[in-house]
This record gives C-alpha cells, structure tokens and sequence, in this order.
C-alpha cells in the first residue's frame, strides 16, 4: 500500500477549480438598513460594523468575509438546499448529485476559515446527502473534531405523508451534523423536562417531633390528594399542575438515596438510625445529607431551565442529548410574520442550538439565511449575527421579518420567552461587481463600474490591507501593519510624483503603490516603495467575472454585455480621499460605499 493514501471522498468535478473565488469588496446599501446599529471591535482587533445582512452569493459573500473576520465567528448554522429534487416556490433543489458536494465543499472550506478556535458550526440536512456531507466535513473540520449527529423530529406521520408506507420507510427526522474548530470549543449543557417522573425520587424529608426523618412521597401525594388510593409513582403525570406546583415547592425536601465512598459519614449516620444528618463533604466545602449510611439527593439538584410548550420555565429537567424530539415545526407559518413554505425552521430550534454554543455578544453566521430565522432569533437572543442570502426574499423575508424584530413588532416565535420588545439595528450590504471583467477582446480590464474609491478599496483587499484612509496622507489608503500602507491610483506615477510621496513617507514606514502605468525610472527607485501595475498584478491570483457560484437556487439577475476599456484616466484626489456614492446598480440603488 502507498503509505501516503489517504481515505476520503472522491466526485466529479473535485480539485478542478484551479483559483480561488474573488475577495469582493462590500457595498452598504442604506435604503435596506435599519435600526440603531452597534458597532465594536473584534477581537483580531479589526472593526465590527454592525448586524450584517449580506444580497449575495454566498460562496462570494463568504469570500468578501474572511480578511476581516477570519477566526471570528463563535456559532455557524446553515440549513442549505437538501437535493431532494423537490421544487419549492423560493429554491431550486433539483441538483446532480457531485454538484451539491462540490458547491457545499468550497463554503465549508471558507466557514472553516471565519470559525473561531472555540467555534462551532451545525448543518442542518436530511438523509438525502448528510452522509456525504459527513465525508466532506471530515475532511473540512478534521474527523478528530465531529461532535455529534442531531437526529430531530420534523413531522408526523399523518396523511399524505404515510401513502407510500407499504414501499418505503416515512421520513420523520432531520440531521444535524455538528463540528467543533479545536478542543476550545465550551458547550453550555441544555435540559428538556422529563416527560415522566423520575420515580428513583420516591422520599419526602420530614420533621417529626422535632426529629428530621425521611417518608414514602408515595403517602404524601396521596395524603394531600395528589395521586388516589392504590396509585404508584409511575402514575403521576407532569402536566398536572397541582403536582407540579408540590414538587417545585418540595424540591429541596423530595429526594432519593444512593450509596458513596463517604466513610465517616456513613458511620455518624448509622449512628443516628432513622434521622436524617449533615456531615461534611470531603472536600469540606459544603455539607451533605445522610439517612441510614446512604447519602440523600434532593430533587432541586434536576431542577434546570427547560423550554416547555415554546415557554422557558423552571422545572424537572433531563440533559439534552442527540436526539431532539420536542420541537415543534408544524406551527411556524406565522413566525417572523413572512411565508415560507417547507423550508422555514422553528425559532424554537435555533434559540437551542444557540444557547448550547453561544453566549450574548458573540457573532453568528448563517449564509442560507432564508426566510431570517437564525438573524431574528440571534437578535433577540443579544448574539451579533451576519446573514447572507441569494434570493429576492433577502428583501422580501429577511429584511421585512428583521424589521419587525428591530421595532418590536413581531411578537411570533421566541419573543415571548425572551421578553424581546426591540432594538439594535444592521446594515445591509452588496456585493460588489467583480473588479475585472473581460472587455470585447477577451482580455480582464477593470470594471469601468468602479470609482476610485472602491478601487483603492479592492486592491486593499486583494493586497492584504485594510482599506482606512488616512485624514491627512492621500497616499496612505490603507494598512497591514501600523507602519506599512497602500496607495491605489490610475494616473501616471511619475518620478516627480514618487519623489514627492517619498519625502513624506517616515524611516520606518513602507508603501505598495498599485497603478495602472508608471514611468520606467520608478521601478525599485525607493526600498521603501514597491510598485505594482493593476490588472497585471491580479491575473491568476484568483477567479474574475464570475458572478454565480450558487446551488442553483435562483437566476443571478445578468447584466448587459457592454464593451469595457482600461480606465487610465480614473481621477484620482490628491487631497484627502473621502468615501464617495457608489454607481447605482441596475437592481437596487447603492448610495453609500463604506461609513
């Protein structure tokens, strides 16, 4: 055997891709932002803009992503198209089979990447492809770092759903592959309430006489009229509201006994035959109770949060473990006040998989975003969130449905359990158009569509630098590191011009200047300043005049096939450069390029 063989998943179409997709620039479009947006800091130091809600494809959008928040994001959920062949009235999910695992590799390969060291990201899918996704997402995330599979129950069988029962099995389940960055990964343990008592709790604790001794919780129930004559524990219900209300009040006195390795406790306890003691733990922090030499556990230590009936209440609860059963994703037509026939995903279910991976201020990435769940509940959970969505209901559904979020007017799902009435805000972003495209000869030029800010702002991008230009310095458009910058023009840079620029520039400082010509006696005139000349020195770095890397789940809309030239002529401030409009698109106006 070649000892360097791996295993792993093979399919048409793998490892042809020869560069990488386009790292666009992002236009804010103020027209669909809302809110009071609150911004911060990363902690890779870079700004946080806000909530982000991102009209795009999300292969690019994901791209556009990662020089800012590479190694960021807390909690990745993504419901993306199942390739079942069913056509659903906003997605296309009729795809051939290695399409679907080539298009989810290259998203997976760039959620890696935004997924913090603690991160965590869950795909929500059905049996159609998660066995394959499982493949590709070990070889994506590591095999060493899948968690679990989440089994959830989705529907019932009833109806038209059972026709079919004599050839085949009915589907009741979704999958939810989950996968952890590293071992730094915290899960904050969540509970269900037990849909039956834990009869191991059979005691009540009573003073009798001013001895404390222990009594059948079978007789008390029943002497308190609980439970009738002749019951047994396994009879008690807990939707009965008369026990629940005994047992919540008891908690600290309804218990159970279990052995230990507590010697000396046992012997004081046996000491006092039928009385409940204290003795101190072995760790001597707290005091533990015994009975008889057996140590006693009190209800209250299974009292959890559980959500219940959609409500969060205090009550019995029992781990949450892989197999999700009590989620309710029959009444959701309502949720966020938008219609999204068979594909929209219970609040309820994504509240728990954020508050099993997630705490208030983290950020959460969804780029299926759909009809704006996993947006609406990170909001009103307080979790910074960036959507990302394709379709038209980017405008239809999300924006509408985190609209009313943001002013309170959506009062479905959620809401009620997390007492949300409103707030924050997000912006809503563009991508831009692909920095070069081929003009009527074949060849990449620069988009005549960019103006000089957006320009200075891709090649920032494409170059590795922060777009942030200087108030004072022209030349200092934007950053790697404090003392290294970028200047971006497409006038002629002569020697007079660099000349200029570098008796301005400080002895530690260093500049890439990227143009579309220069005068000969420029290059390596300066080791300070390195020159570049643009398309040139982005041809082969990536892929160009692409604009549709979707799963087929709708027509990117085209634009005209207009000729397209070099824009030598693109002028260029020589004072401070302040962010300008950006053109109108022929879809959506775009006022604004960056804050």
């Amino acid at each position: 055997m070649n000892k360097t063989q791996k295993l792993e998943l093979t399919w048409v179409g793998k490892g042809e891709d020869t560069l990488a997709v386009e790292p666009r620039i992002l236009l804010e479009n103020r027209e669909y932002g809302f809110g009071q947006v609150e911004t911060g800091t990363l902690a890779n130091g870079r700004p946080w803009p806000g909530n982000m809600l991102i009209h795009g494809d999300n292969l690019l959008a994901l791209r556009a992503l990662e020089q800012d928040f590479a190694g960021q994001i807390k909690c990745i959920y993504i419901d993306p198209p199942y390739n079942t062949g069913a056509m659903f009235e906003n997605y296309d999910d009729n795809l051939e089979h290695s399409i679907w695992i080539n298009l989810m590799y290259q998203r997976l390969q760039s959620l890696h990447k935004l997924l913090s060291d603690d991160g965590v990201m869950c795909m929500h899918l059905d049996d159609c492809e998660v066995h394959y996704a499982k493949v590709i997402c070990d070889e994506v995330f590591g095999r060493d770092n899948f968690i679990a599979t989440i089994a959830i129950r989705s529907s019932t069988p009833s109806g038209v759903k059972t026709k079919n029962r004599y050839k085949t099995i009915i589907k009741q389940k979704d999958l939810m592959l989950v996968y952890k960055k590293s071992e730094k990964l915290e899960i904050y343990p969540q509970y269900v309430k037990r849909s039956s008592y834990d009869t191991h709790y059979s005691y009540i604790i009573t003073n009798q006489d001013g001895r404390i001794q222990l009594q059948n919780l079978l007789t008390t129930l029943i002497a308190n009229g609980i439970l009738p004559k002749g019951s047994t524990l396994k009879d008690l219900s807990m939707s009965d509201s008369k026990f629940r209300q005994f047992y919540l009040k008891n908690k600290d006195l309804i218990c159970t006994t279990q052995s230990h390795k507590n010697n000396e406790a046992k012997a004081f306890s046996l000491a006092h035959p039928n009385e409940v003691v204290r003795f101190p733990s072995k760790d001597g922090k707290k005091e533990d109770l015994f009975y008889n030499g057996r140590m006693l556990t009190t209800l209250s230590s299974s009292i959890q949060s559980v959500v219940w009936n959609r409500d969060i209440t205090e009550d019995i609860g029992m781990l949450l473990c892989d197999f999700w059963d009590d989620i309710d994703f029959q009444n959701t037509q309502n949720e966020g006040g938008v219609e999204f026939p068979t594909s929209k995903k219970p609040e309820a279910l994504i509240f728990r998989v954020l508050s099993l991976f997630t705490k208030p201020g983290d950020i959460v990435l969804d780029s299926f975003l759909g009809s704006g769940s996993t947006a609406a509940v990170a909001h009103k959970m307080r979790r910074r969130w960036i959507g990302i969505e394709l379709g038209n209901h980017a405008f239809t559904h999300c924006f509408v449905r985190l609209k009313n979020v943001i002013s309170g007017s959506d009062t479905s799902g959620m809401t009620p359990q997390l007492n949300w009435r409103g707030g924050g805000g997000f912006k809503f972003y563009e991508l831009a158009p692909s920095l070069l495209n081929h003009d009527k000869y074949g060849n990449l030029v620069i988009n005549k569509e960019y103006n000089a800010d957006m320009l200075a702002a891709a090649m920032a991008k494409h170059q590795g630098f922060t777009y942030k230009p200087d108030a004072d310095m022209y030349w200092k458009q934007g950053h790697s590191t404090e003392h290294d910058f970028i200047f971006t023009t497409t006038q002629l840079i002569t020697v007079e011009w660099l000349e200029s620029i570098h008796q301005q520039m400080g002895e530690d400082e260093s500049l890439l200047i990227c143009c579309s010509k220069f005068q000969s006696e420029c290059r390596n005139r300066f080791s300070n300043i390195t020159i570049k000349k643009i398309p040139k020195v982005l041809l082969d770095t990536c892929e160009f005049d692409r604009d549709d890397y979707s799963l087929n789940i709708i027509s990117v809309p085209e634009i005209d096939d207009e000729p397209e030239e070099v824009i030598d002529e693109l002028p260029l401030p020589t004072a401070d450069i302040q962010p300008k409009s950006a053109p109108r698109s022929k879809s959506t106006d775009m006022p604004s390029l960056f804050d």
